[in-house]
């Protein structure tokens, strides 16, 4: 089993969630508001003076539990609908998990995905 972990543009959202939902199988994801920063454009990526700029640094998460046979086509939907060819179009991490339980049924593993 799968976590992938995905840091998108917020208007990028529409497209990622139509990308997903296209899919032969997706177990279901969350979004949430994220806010962060960067990594820097001065000397070898390091923070300069002049980045700060706190209201473009809005993100979202999107987080999904899946079958690590499902893992490799969702990360490409995801970066396909997400990319717009700009710094901060975000970042995709995929992760093992060793064990996932739905708390409704009580299905454990890939069964609860």
């Amino acid at each position: 089993m799968k976590q992938i972990t995905a840091i998108i543009r917020p208007h990028r959202l529409d497209a990622v969630e139509a990308a997903l939902h296209a899919l032969p199988h997706l177990p279901g994801f969350t979004v949430f508001p994220a806010f962060g920063h960067p990594r820097g454009h001065g000397h070898e990526h390091s923070f300069a003076n002049d980045e700060w700029k706190p209201d473009s640094h809005r993100q979202l998460t999107l987080i999904v539990f899946c079958a690590a046979t499902d893992a490799p086509g969702i990360v490409e939907a995801i970066v396909r609908a997400a990319r717009t060819g700009n710094t901060g179009d975000g970042i995709v991490g995929v992760t093992e998990l060793i064990d996932v339980v739905r708390i409704r049924t009580g299905e454990r593993a890939d069964a609860a995905v």
